[in-house]
């Protein structure tokens, strides 16, 4: 039987694209114009089951207009097709040479039930058996869906007249996809008419390999036609950590009656990055001085930045010598090891590309430190915390090579039989390729038979570059039936809205229909796709969407105490077998309820309800809510009245408001992870709905808060519908288990992030997309061997959204050292600081806010003074000297002082928000959202922007804003404009269309006017979209109004009456440093 490990013949669906994913952000339904439809009533229907009578017609509103450029319609995938066996776009087929095709275990049916309680395997991949779940069930690729044949016509009225930058507010289905990211580094090809064509693959087949099976090893990636992509996701943004278009923005307006294609090379985000860190020097070129602990020898000095203070306080700094972010560099293309060692990644917030030569990319697991201590003394007296960021499912940039899937047949990937590690570039292999030893546990183990390879002179199996899990550091295994204890589970997606009187009545009830309509064609194709609906306010209404009942059937649960699903079975249908009843239905609920005027909801109940229609199946839940629960199952009262005292942070019991109200919610959030229920929390409130209860049910489940305060039905149905579609086109997965397993000398010690933990080791997660993250805390149970490097390996099991399981492997191995000035000179400052504000949103609920603050300053304080004591030269006392590598980090730190999340005038369920926004957050979103990119727009039309369509940021102070200059400041959340007191009128009427600062409208809806000044404007709001992955909301501010106290209270470096300014800052770290030094 010839060897397992060669590539896997028959991955790719026919619609498969390895650059889909990228290709697929550029579809942001914006800059459109839109007409109204007049909406019609129609009266309830009687309390029991009753068709709906005539189909009335869409809510009024606004219709969407054509697709913007580069957006196709999807084609439809037949009923009686296959179960679709695709691979994410980044993803590449890759067999084990070994059993026979024939031999080969047939694709798991799509269709699949969720496993009973308690009945996931043991460790990741493990063989099925009665114990706890652990890492167990296998992962998976999760392709979107697949492309259209044939491109729709972009077409618009009047060029010159405004074109509305943002999605319709209410309005029928559009079937509008495409690929999510411009094409990597090229324009984007003419879409293709008629059928998909195949995309061509990375293949190139070692000579000793059957002659069926293709090898994604070999030669250098083939282009791939972006024309067979994924479904599109919401809006035209491009994941965290990619590049900006150099072309046109798929924001803009489409050319009137004119196909237009993206030319725009696929772009990463254009955050200004850290100064390249200074690559540490091989172990043993150094050695520790006699006098300085941890110094370099010969008294070499680590890159530093000092600033002169003097004694009386007063700051002798010159204001533009203090550490600045600097503006972002060219594309930097990172190797993840050279020369064998491991290179130390990018700035998160840079743009760059990655070369797998080893070790995980830096998007998918971070270390906070690069080079692991080789003690728990010399990591405390660092000050320094030692944590992974682990995103499993990040979005790759389309030049980078796909992930590798590797399929060992019948007997599963090669593992340590000790600590269940995956095979990885780091084991070593002995006895002429008989037995390895793990990296992690160092055990050694009889390599099987069909696997074994001699070594060549150099020690490594001879055909390890020919093998993608023994040369890359991150690769997808195909999981065997011994990782599942069933079927895999369909895509199941459930929509519950709330119609009680308020939502009815703001038009909430609308906004959540019309985007439902327009995103249920991009769910995935396929027979296995199943969709339900229900409404509730007191009462639960489930709806029949079967398709032998002539209309859908209204059907209602009145108990909200001890509810129940009726008609189980028809609650949740194939998609293909109810889109037009689901559509009917969306179309009729505004109006159905539209004289509503019972006020309660019955939230917990709904959810509880919804739970038990999907407890066989499992799947995403995705409930819309405007109001305070407030009768049936976790009914909450108004906690904040309570709390209006003491909200401030200086009172000792306000953060026990930001602590859920019972237990109820959380043992139903319990529940719900059990069957592998995901919850997605849209909140469209004008009032507080007590977030921290609410929002234990998303954090426990894997899903997130979305939220919407104040909400309106003119601005807010834009984002709302782009955030909809996003969630559910994104790359994600299901029923995952994930699992980090490190180095002998290094322990797990937590994880933090959204998902349910039932043992230590293991993370459940009933979903996990692309944009989640993993928080893992670590610590030494042992010292660690000088010479030697330490290995992470994080396993994710997952199924994929077209019912494949897969286990994701990432492994990163850094060098150990027993150098302090090692420590700082590898430090990651993006991944430190993320791992610092994630550490502080967890303290938040159980401890003053005064003390959160201090707690966040004393960790600068403490990192900068062992810097200043053991690594800095010997120098005057007067001066503050800063770590190149953390330079940044006081400014950081007295950013997140000033957050929403640690300011104590701030409201609760913001507070409440901010929290749970943080916690899956990625690092290239963290850092925009404590330290605010701001930009001025005044002069756009006299600047000429280089390759970037953004202009170069500017400090987050006051000193930098002029009364005649416009500002855009943007967190990834929101995106405020500033305009000054004495603009001149011509600008405010071409960007703007009014013709002074008193015209600002409350509600501000961006519109491209026909000037070269609005349609810049247009692209730098577009590009910055594309680049947050986030429709972001935008708001007009202008002096003397709560809008531009809003926009005052972001400039960070400004001394506010609770808050340093950034030099009072400086001056009083150095102060507390003194006093430690003393």
């Amino acid at each position: 039987m010839a060897a397992p490990g060669g590539p896997r013949p028959g991955n790719f669906p026919p619609n498969y694209n390895p650059n889909s994913l990228s290709n697929n952000m550029q579809n942001l339904q914006i800059n459109q114009q839109q007409p109204n439809n007049a909406g019609v009533s129609a009266p309830r229907p009687p309390p029991n089951a009753t068709p709906f009578g005539q189909r009335a017609p869409a809510f009024a509103g606004s219709r969407p207009g054509p697709p913007p450029p580069g957006v196709f319609p999807r084609a439809p995938v037949p009923p009686n097709a296959p179960a679709q066996t695709t691979l994410p776009p980044n993803m590449v087929s890759s067999r084990p040479a070994g059993p026979p095709p024939g031999s080969q275990l047939p694709p798991p049916p799509f269709a699949s039930r969720p496993p009973p309680p308690g009945a996931m395997p043991s460790s990741i991949g493990g063989p099925v058996t009665p114990s706890p779940p652990a890492l167990g069930p296998r992962p998976g690729s999760y392709p979107s869906s697949p492309q259209t044949s044939a491109p729709s016509t972009p077409s618009h009225g009047s060029g010159s007249g405004p074109v509305s930058n943002g999605p319709p507010t209410f309005a029928p289905r559009m079937t509008q996809s495409g690929p999510p990211f411009p094409p990597a580094m090229g324009s984007m090809p003419r879409p293709l008419v008629g059928p998909p064509q195949p995309p061509a693959m990375l293949s190139s087949r070692p000579s000793s390999q059957p002659m069926q099976m293709h090898s994604s090893f070999g030669g250098p990636p083939t282009a791939v036609s972006s024309a067979s992509g994924q479904s599109a996701p919401p809006f035209s943004g491009p994941p965290q950590n990619m590049m900006p278009p150099l072309g046109s923005s798929p924001f803009s307006a489409p050319n009137t009656g004119m196909h237009q294609s993206i030319n725009s090379p696929y772009g990463m985000q254009t955050w200004p990055a850290q100064p390249q860190q200074v690559a540490p020097p091989p172990p043993g070129s150094m050695q520790q001085p006699p006098l300085m602990f941890g110094m370099p020898p010969g008294g070499q000095s680590l890159p530093n930045q000092s600033m002169a203070m003097s004694h009386s306080g007063q700051s002798n700094i010159d204001p533009n010598q203090i550490p600045r972010l600097a503006p972002s560099a060219s594309v930097i293309v990172h190797e993840t090891r050279q020369g064998n060692q491991a290179n130390p990644p990018p700035p998160a917030t840079s743009d760059y590309i990655v070369k797998d030569t080893g070790n995980s990319s830096p998007r998918y697991m971070r270390c906070t430190i690069n080079q692991v201590p080789l003690t728990a003394d010399l990591l405390s007296t660092s000050g320094m915390q030692m944590s992974l960021l682990v995103q499993p499912l990040a979005l790759a940039h389309p030049s980078e090579e796909p992930i590798h899937v590797v399929d060992f047949g019948e007997s599963g990937p090669v593992r340590c039989s000790r600590c269940k590690g995956y095979i990885n570039p780091f084991v070593k292999f002995i006895d002429q390729g008989r037995r390895f030893i793990c990296n992690l546990c160092g055990f050694m183990d009889e390599t099987p038979r069909d696997y074994h390879c001699n070594l060549g002179p150099d020690g490594r199996r001879r055909d390890a570059d020919e093998r993608p899990e023994l040369c890359r550091g991150t690769v997808e295994f195909v999981a065997t039936k011994d990782y599942m204890v069933r079927d895999p589970m369909p895509a199941v997606f459930f929509f519950l809205i709330d119609v009680s009187m308020n939502p009815t009545q703001t038009g909430a009830t609308a906004a959540a229909c019309s985007a439902i309509r327009q995103v249920i064609a991009d769910l995935p194709k396929g027979p296995r796709t199943m969709v339900g609906i229900a409404t509730f306010d007191s009462t639960i209404h489930f709806y029949n969407l079967k398709r032998s009942s002539q209309q859908p059937l209204m059907l209602i649960v009145p108990d909200v105490q001890d509810v129940y699903t009726p008609l189980e079975s028809d609650v949740i249908v194939q998609f293909s077998e109810c889109c037009e009843h689901l559509e009917m239905l969306l179309d009729n609920i505004p109006t159905m309820f539209e004289s509503n005027r019972i006020a309660d909801s019955a939230l917990g109940a709904a959810v509880k309800a919804a739970f038990l229609a999907m407890k066989n199946t499992g799947g995403k839940l995705l409930v819309f809510q405007s109001v305070l629960p407030s009768t049936g199952i976790g009914s909450l009262s108004v906690r904040e009245s309570e709390g209006r005292s003491n909200i401030s942070a200086g009172e000792k019991e306000a953060h026990k408001l930001l602590q859920p109200s019972d237990k109820t919610l959380k043992t139903m959030a319990m529940e719900l992870a059990e069957y592998q229920v995901c919850v997605d929390l849209f909140i469209t409130s004008q009032m507080y709905v007590d977030i921290a209860s609410l929002s234990v049910i998303p954090r426990t489940t894997g899903g997130q808060v979305y939220y919407y305060y104040p909400f309106s039905a003119r601005s807010d149905p834009a984002k709302l519908y782009n955030d909809l579609r996003w969630n559910i086109t994104r790359p994600q997965g299901f029923e995952a288990v994930l699992r980090v397993r490190c180095s002998q000398g290094i322990q797990v010690q937590e994880y933090s992030g959204n998902f349910c933990k039932r043992i230590p080791t293991d993370v459940d997660l009933p979903a996990i997309d692309c944009d989640k993250t993993i928080m893992v805390s670590l610590n030494h149970d042992d010292k660690l061997q000088e010479g030697s490097e330490c290995s992470f390996q994080c396993a994710l099991l997952y199924t994929t959204v077209y019912g494949q399981r897969r286990i994701r492997v990432s492994t990163l191995s850094l060098p150990c050292t027993n150098m302090l000035s090692n420590l700082f000179r590898s430090a990651d400052l993006d991944t430190q600081f993320t791992c610092i504000t994630k550490q502080a949103a967890i303290e938040i609920p159980s401890a003053p806010l005064a003390q959160v603050r201090d707690q966040a300053t004393n960790v600068c304080i403490n990192i900068l003074y062992s810097y200043r004591k053991f690594c800095a030269t010997v120098s005057s006392s007067g001066q503050l000297i800063l770590p190149e590598a953390l330079k940044m980090l006081p400014l950081y730190t007295l950013a997140l002082l000033k957050c929403i999340g640690l300011r104590s005038d701030g409201r609760i369920d913001d507070r409440s928000v901010w929290i749970n926004y943080v916690s899956p957050l990625p690092t290239p979103l963290v850092i925009p959202l404590v330290y605010p990119r701001m930009i001025a727009l005044q002069d756009l039309n006299e600047k000429e922007l280089d390759d970037s369509i953004i202009p170069v940021p500017i400090p987050l102070s006051s000193e930098h804003i002029a009364i005649d200059g416009i500002y855009l400041l943007e967190n990834g959340v929101d995106c405020l404009i500033y305009v000054g007191e004495d603009v001149q009128p011509n600008i405010l009427q071409q960007m703007f269309g009014i013709s002074s600062i008193e015209e600002i409208p409350n509600q501000f809806i961006l519109q491209q006017y026909d000037n070269p000044l609005s349609k810049k404007l247009n692209d730098i709001v577009n590009e910055i979209r594309r680049q947050r992955c986030s429709y972001l909301r935008l708001r007009l501010c202008k002096k003397g109004d709560p809008s531009g106290m809003m926009f005052f209270s972001y400039l960070v470096e400004d001394k506010t009456a609770n808050g340093f300014s950034y030099v009072e800052y400086l001056i009083h770290i150095h102060r507390q440093i003194q006093n430690k030094m003393a």
